[in-house]
C-alpha cells in the first residue's frame, strides 16, 4: 500500500469553523449538556484543538462582552479536556506561534478568560522579554488598564516600571487595579509608596505629572490631588503594612493636620484642658523642625507672642528659625507665670464642683491596678452573683493615623470603689511571664456571666476595641450576656423629650485661662455626658477625654475621669430603674435593657476616643451611625436638612424626593451648616473631615456622615434609609428644585401659551435668566440655577397665589408677589403636546414645570424605597 492510498484512508479533519456554527445553535437553545458533549467531541476531532480554539475565538465576537459568553464555554470544557489529554500540548515552535496568536486576543478579552488561555496557552513558560514587549506595545497604545491586568497575570512586575505603569492608572481612578499591581511585591510597594510621597512634597506641582496624559480616556482630575493621594498613602501602608517613615511627607502633612485640629479643638471649641492640649501637642510635633516652625506660626495666630515664644524656648528652636518678634519676646519670659497658671488651676478646680457631675466616692477607693496580684482582689469583689457593674475604656486618640486603636486603661465601676485597669502594663507582665491568658479569662467570664449585669455606653464599640487590643477575646461580643447598653437609653430619651435634643447649657467658667470677657456658651453636651446631664443634673467634664492615655504617669485628672466614666452608668442606671416613668420610659425598662451589645459599629464614643481625626480627609462614616434601635417613620415633608460643600448632588436628589434641602456653596466655610442647623433645626449632611468639627457643635443625632466615595443617588438612599424617611409618589417633585420653594401655582395650558407669547414680544422679560423678585426669608434663598424641565405634577399648590398684570401681548408673567415666572425658559414644541392640560409654576423663583418622562426616572431609581400611600392624588403613568 503506498502512502497516498494510506492517507486517504485518513479520516477527515473537522473544521474549527463549521464546529463553531454547531456550537453556536446548541448555545442559542440553551442545550448546555449536548453544548458541552459537542466541545469534547469537536475538540477530539480537530487536528490541532490549540490553534482550532484561537481559529473559533478569532472568528466570533460574543466572548468579548462581559460575564458567562460561548467563547468561555468552549474555553474551559478544552481546559478540562486537556489535563484528560494532555499529549495534544505543543511545544517549540509550534507554541511559540500559538502564544503570539493568544496574546493579540488576551489584549481584548474579559478577565474570565484571561486565566484560562494563560493556562492553556503556556504563556508564563514563554519568553520574558517578548512578554514585556507585548505589554510595553499595549501601553505605549494606551491600553493601560490592559497592560497593568496581563502583566499581574503573567507576573511581569518586578521587570517594569512601577511609576511608569500606575500613573495612568491613578489618573483613571483606578486605585484598586494599583494595590493589585503591587501586592505581592514588597519591594514594588515601598517604591510605589515612595513615588506617592514625593508627589505630596509641598512646592511639587501635581500638574507636571498629569501633563503627560493629557490625552488620556477616563481621565479624572477632580480624583487626582493630594488630598485623595494622601488617603491612598495611608490605605497602602496600613494594608501592605509598611513603615510609615518611609513616606515623611504625607506623614507631616497629616500631623500638621492634627496640630490644625488641636488648636481648634482647643482656642475655638475650648474643649480641651492646657495640659492635655500640650500632652498631644508635643507628641505630634516631636523633634521636628518642619512641624515645630509651623506650631509657632499656629501659636503667633491663635495666641501671643509670649506663648510662641515659650514653645520655641521648649522646642530649642535656634533664632534663625523664629518669626520676627518671637526672638525678642524670648529674652523677656518671667519664671514667675508659673505661679500665676497655679492660681487660675485652683480657681478653675472650685467652678467645675458646680458645674460638672462629680464623683461621689473618695479618692482612696479608686485604684488603679498594675500588676496580676493587684487584680486578683478586684475579681473576688467583681464576680460576685446579682453584682451590677460599670463598664468603660480609653484608648489615646489616633487623630487619623494608621492602625487600630489599643485599649490603654479598662475601669470598672462597683457601688463602692473603681478599678483601673493599666492594660498596656498588664499585657507586658503577662508575655513576660508567659500567661497570656489569665486576665482575658477573667474578662470574658465577667462578660458571659448572666448573673452580673453590665454597663456600658456603646459598649460594641469598647469590646471591638478590646479584641484589636487582645486576640484572645475576639469573640467576647458574641458570648455577652447580661449587658446593658445605656447607648439605647440615650436614644430613647431623645424620643421622649424635646427639650432632650436642645442640648447644652451656659456656664461661667470654660477654661483656667478665660478672661472674664471670654467666658459664655459652653459647646453642646452629647452622648452619655448629655445623658448624664439629662438624668443626674449635670454632665459630665469631657475635657480630658482626649488625653494621651499610653503615657505614663497618668495624671489625677485623668484618673478621676477615668472613673468618673464608668461609674456614672451605675448612677444612671440606679434612677432610670426606680423612676422610669418620669423620663418618658416604660416602666419593665430594668428586665427589658438586659440584653446582648449590638453588633453594629459604635456610634458616638468610638469616633470621640480613637478616630477622632485631623484635617486630613477622614474615612466616610454613614455606615458607622446606624443607631442600636431605627427611628419612627417620618415623611420627607418632617425631614430638613443642609448639605456641605460638594454634596449638591445628593441635595438635589433629596429635593427631587420632597425633603426640604438647603445647600452650601464651595466657597461656604463648613461652619455654617452648623449655624444653618442650630437656627433651623436641620440635620448637617456632611462627609470626610468637616464631620469631626460639625458633629460637635450640634446635639446628638443631628449631624450624619454620609459615604464620599459613592455616588450621589447613593448618598440618597443611605440618608433615607438611616433616618427612615418614607417617600411616596406625591412626595416627588413637591419641592421646586431650583429654590426649595414647596408651593406652586397651577397654569392651564392655554393661559400658558398667553404668557408665553407675551414673553417672545417683550424681550428681556421672563426669559430663562430673568432676575427673580420675591419677598423670602435669608434661610429660604435660592441655591441653583438651571434650566426649566420636565416634571411630575407637584403635590401641593398654594392658596391664594395668582398672577397679576394685564393680559395684553407684552407684559411680563408675575405673581402677585412679584415673582416674574420663567415662562420663555419652555422648550418650542412643549406647549402642542395634547397630553400636557397644565403648568405649574413656582410661586417663590418662578420655575415652571410640566409632566414628563423625568418622573418616572426618579421613580424607577428609588422605587426600593417608595411607599404606598392612601392620600395619592393621582395615578402617575410612567414614560
Amino acid at each position: 500500500m503506498n502512502q497516498d492510498s494510506d492517507s486517504s484512508d485518513q479520516p477527515t479533519a473537522q473544521d474549527p469553523l463549521l464546529l463553531l456554527k454547531t456550537l453556536q445553535l446548541l448555545w442559542t437553545k440553551k442545550e448546555m449538556k449536548k453544548l458541552k458533549e459537542e466541545i469534547r467531541r469537536g475538540f477530539a476531532g480537530l487536528e490541532d484543538p490549540l490553534a482550532g480554539l484561537l481559529d473559533m475565538l478569532e472568528s466570533g465576537g460574543d466572548w468579548k462582552g462581559k460575564g458567562h459568553s460561548l467563547g468561555y464555554c468552549i474555553t474551559a470544557e478544552l481546559q478540562l479536556w486537556i489535563k484528560e489529554h494532555p499529549a495534544v500540548q505543543q511545544s517549540g515552535i509550534k507554541l511559540k506561534k500559538l502564544q503570539a496568536r493568544v496574546l493579540r486576543i488576551l489584549a481584548q478579552c474579559p478577565a474570565n478568560l484571561l486565566d484560562p488561555l494563560i493556562s492553556i496557552y503556556q504563556l508564563h513558560t514563554a519568553d520574558r522579554n517578548y512578554l514585556l514587549g507585548h505589554v510595553s506595545h499595549l501601553y505605549h497604545k494606551g491600553n493601560y488598564k490592559e497592560a497593568a491586568i496581563l502583566s499581574i497575570k503573567l507576573k511581569l512586575q518586578p521587570d517594569q516600571d512601577v511609576e511608569k505603569m500606575c500613573t495612568p492608572l491613578l489618573l483613571q481612578d483606578k486605585t484598586n487595579l494599583v494595590e493589585d499591581y503591587v501586592g505581592e511585591y514588597p519591594e514594588l510597594q515601598s517604591k510605589l509608596l515612595q513615588i506617592l510621597d514625593t508627589w505630596c512634597e509641598p512646592g511639587f506641582n501635581i500638574r507636571d505629572i498629569t501633563r503627560q496624559y493629557q490625552g488620556l480616556s477616563r481621565y479624572k482630575p477632580d480624583k487626582f490631588n493630594r488630598k485623595m493621594l494622601s488617603k491612598l498613602v495611608f490605605r497602602l501602608l496600613d494594608r501592605f503594612n509598611v513603615d510609615p517613615a518611609l513616606c515623611p511627607n504625607v506623614i507631616n502633612q497629616r500631623h500638621l493636620r492634627t496640630l490644625n485640629y488641636l488648636f481648634y479643638k482647643r482656642f475655638v471649641e475650648k474643649t480641651m484642658t492646657q495640659e492635655n492640649w500640650t500632652d498631644h501637642v508635643q507628641s505630634t510635633v516631636g523633634e521636628n523642625r518642619w512641624l515645630q516652625g509651623h506650631l509657632i506660626q499656629l501659636l503667633i495666630s491663635h495666641c501671643d507672642l509670649n506663648t510662641a515664644a515659650r514653645w520655641a524656648r521648649r522646642c530649642n528652636l535656634p533664632k534663625e528659625m523664629l518669626p520676627y518678634g518671637v526672638a525678642d519676646e524670648l529674652q523677656k519670659l518671667q519664671i514667675q507665670e508659673r505661679v500665676e497658671e497655679a492660681a487660675k488651676a485652683e480657681n478653675y478646680e472650685e467652678s467645675k464642683k458646680k458645674d460638672y457631675y462629680q464623683l461621689p466616692i473618695p479618692r482612696a477607693n479608686i485604684h488603679f491596678l498594675q500588676t496580676w496580684e493587684e487584680t486578683l482582689r478586684c475579681w473576688e469583689k467583681v464576680l460576685q452573683p446579682g453584682q451590677v457593674v460599670g463598664i468603660d475604656m480609653e484608648w489615646r486618640p489616633s487623630f487619623g493615623m494608621v492602625g487600630k486603636p489599643r485599649v490603654s486603661l479598662l475601669q470598672i465601676a462597683l457601688k463602692d470603689e473603681v478599678f483601673l485597669f493599666d492594660l498596656p502594663r498588664l499585657l507586658e507582665q503577662a508575655e513576660t511571664e508567659g500567661e497570656k491568658e489569665k486576665l482575658p479569662h477573667f474578662i470574658q467570664k465577667l462578660y458571659s456571666d448572666a448573673a452580673i449585669t453590665k454597663l456600658g455606653y456603646g459598649m460594641s464599640g469598647d469590646l471591638s476595641s478590646l479584641a484589636a487590643t487582645w486576640s484572645a477575646l475576639k469573640d467576647t461580643d458574641k458570648q455577652a450576656q447580661g449587658v446593658v447598653d445605656l447607648l439605647r437609653v440615650d436614644k430613647q430619651l431623645q424620643k421622649s423629650s424635646i427639650d432632650w435634643k436642645k442640648g447644652g447649657r451656659k456656664v461661667d467658667v470654660l477654661s483656667p485661662e478665660q478672661s472674664s470677657e471670654e467666658r459664655g456658651f459652653r459647646q453642646p453636651e452629647k452622648g452619655l455626658s448629655l445623658l448624664v446631664q439629662h438624668v443626674l443634673g449635670k454632665p459630665l467634664d469631657k475635657t480630658e477625654q482626649l488625653s494621651n492615655w499610653e503615657k505614663r504617669p497618668l495624671r489625677e485628672e485623668q484618673i478621676i475621669y477615668a472613673a468618673s466614666d464608668a461609674y456614672c452608668l451605675l448612677e444612671i442606671y440606679e434612677k432610670l430603674c426606680k423612676d422610669p416613668a418620669s423620663f418618658g420610659l416604660s416602666s419593665d425598662l430594668s428586665g427589658s435593657l438586659v440584653a446582648k451589645p449590638s453588633l453594629k459599629p459604635r456610634a458616638k464614643k468610638q469616633l470621640n476616643k480613637q478616630e477622632v481625626s485631623s484635617p486630613s480627609g477622614q474615612q466616610c462614616k454613614g455606615s458607622e451611625k446606624e443607631t442600636t434601635c431605627r427611628p419612627a417613620p417620618i415623611s420627607p415633608k418632617e425631614f430638613s436638612v443642609v448639605c456641605d460643600n460638594m454634596l449638591q448632588g445628593l441635595g438635589r436628589y433629596l429635593r427631587c424626593l420632597g425633603v426640604d434641602v438647603r445647600m452650601l456653596e464651595n466657597d461656604d466655610d463648613h461652619r455654617k451648616a452648623a449655624e444653618i442647623a442650630r437656627q433651623e433645626g436641620r440635620v448637617i449632611l456632611t462627609s470626610g473631615l468637616p464631620y469631626q468639627t460639625l458633629q460637635s457643635q450640634v446635639a446628638e443625632g443631628r449631624c450624619f456622615s454620609v459615604n464620599c466615595s459613592e455616588k450621589a443617588k447613593e448618598q440618597a438612599l443611605q440618608v433615607l434609609k438611616h433616618f427612615n424617611v418614607q417617600v411616596s409618589l406625591a412626595d416627588i417633585f413637591s419641592r421646586c428644585q431650583v429654590c426649595n420653594c414647596d408651593k406652586y401655582l397651577k397654569v392651564s395650558r392655554e393661559r400658558m401659551r398667553q404668557l408665553v407669547e407675551g414673553s417672545r414680544q417683550a424681550p428681556g422679560a421672563g426669559g430663562a435668566g430673568c432676575l427673580v423678585r420675591c419677598e423670602e426669608k435669608p434661610s429660604q434663598s435660592c441655591d441653583a440655577a438651571m434650566p426649566a424641565c420636565d416634571a411630575a405634577q407637584p403635590s401641593c399648590t398654594p392658596q391664594g397665589e395668582r398672577l397679576e398684570g394685564p393680559e395684553q401681548p407684552g407684559a411680563s408673567a408675575a405673581l402677585v408677589g412679584g415673582t416674574v415666572l420663567q415662562v420663555a425658559a419652555i422648550p418650542p414644541g412643549v406647549l402642542d403636546k395634547a397630553e400636557l392640560t397644565d403648568f405649574y409654576c413656582c410661586t417663590r423663583c418662578g420655575k415652571v414645570f410640566w409632566e414628563g418622562s423625568h418622573f418616572g426616572r426618579v421613580v424607577s431609581q428609588f422605587q426600593d424605597v417608595l411607599v404606598a400611600s392612601g392620600d395619592e392624588q393621582r395615578v402617575y403613568e410612567l414614560s
